[in-house]
């Protein structure tokens, strides 16, 4: 069971890419799901060898999602109609709707594109996504859910037919700010992504909570380009969680030696920026709107931190 990946240091209130700790020494770490590595044996089914690695990252011999088009469904869980945030609410739904649609979101943006540079030993994947359906949950496992939960709440969604069994699908589990995440969310991490059997099939998803909870540690700014803080706090997490989904489905493909996946060895690193960060900057533009979307690592060119593919490498 894995949970993937933004890592917390709070620095003059705002998330920093350092880790929330020091990394462990170790000959070869794998992925612990919230930033940092844990020794492979650590974490059961997860080869030790060493992976050959090239620009920055190294590939262990997993899959990565190849589909023309992966399948995102959002399972929004608790109040969000009226929930004690202002961005408990439906401009929040609406945003992040848009922001993973069929023809004005991330789709097949350069963004996203930069998961093409990542293969597995078949091919790899289009660089394309897009939500198909969504469906509500009004707390049926309570405000304070573990990661089993998370698991639960996405098995129910499947299992009762409100969503589709889908093997190229990534299931986002949206929960209102109302609702903790006991394993660490707001204080280890801000969203994580993991798979696991689902009715016979190798389901991937991911968690990831209203950011408004704790908007010093999982929002960037305050004032933000959509003048909805939880919807685009949320709106880079999710964006970081996809690309990882992709190139490192089932916790085996792509990561470096200190256990980070593709996102993360760019975690709150945005390159240059369209006005103040603070002020409602961005740095990227999808359709009419603008985000403010942490960069992602490309897989070429000797690697780094991009905004879109084939574009200039920046290092904050």
């Amino acid at each position: 069971m894995r949970k993937v990946l933004v890592t917390l240091l709070t620095m003059a209130g705002c998330l920093t890419g350092l880790h929330a700790q020091t990394m462990k020494q170790a000959i070869h770490l794998a992925p612990n799901g919230k930033g940092w590595g844990i020794e492979a044996a650590e974490r059961s089914g997860t080869t030790s060898a060493k992976a050959a690695t090239t620009n920055g990252i190294g590939y262990h011999g997993g899959p990565v999602m190849r589909a023309s088009s992966v399948h995102v469904y959002f399972i929004w869980y608790g109040n969000w109609t009226n929930g004690p945030k202002p961005s408990d609410r439906q401009t929040t739904v609406n945003l992040l709707n848009i922001l993973f649609g069929p023809t004005r979101g991330i789709g097949s943006s350069g963004y996203f594109k930069i998961n093409t540079t990542y293969s597995d030993t078949v091919g790899h994947p289009t660089g394309n996504i897009a939500l198909v359906a969504s469906t509500t949950n009004n707390y049926s496992r309570g405000k304070k859910l573990a990661d089993s939960d998370i698991e639960r709440i996405v098995s129910s969604a499947i299992s009762s037919r409100a969503l589709p069994q889908d093997a190229n699908g990534l299931y986002f589990v949206l929960t209102a700010s109302d609702v903790a995440e006991t394993s660490g969310f707001c204080s280890q991490y801000c969203g994580w992504h993991t798979h696991g059997s689902i009715g016979g099939t190798d389901i991937k998803y991911a968690f990831v909570g209203n950011s408004d909870r704790c908007p010093s540690a999982c929002e960037m700014q305050l004032v933000s380009p959509n003048r909805d803080s939880g919807a685009d706090g949320m709106a880079s997490i999710m964006a970081h969680e996809a690309a990882e989904a992709v190139s490192d489905p089932d916790l085996n493909a792509w990561y470096d030696s200190t256990g980070n996946e593709s996102a993360d060895k760019c975690a709150w690193k945005f390159g240059p920026v369209t006005g103040v960060l603070g002020q409602g900057a961005y740095n990227q533009t999808f359709g009419t709107y603008n985000w403010l979307i942490q960069m992602n690592w490309e897989n070429n060119r000797g690697g780094g931190c991009d905004k879109t593919l084939g574009g200039k490498f920046y290092t904050q």
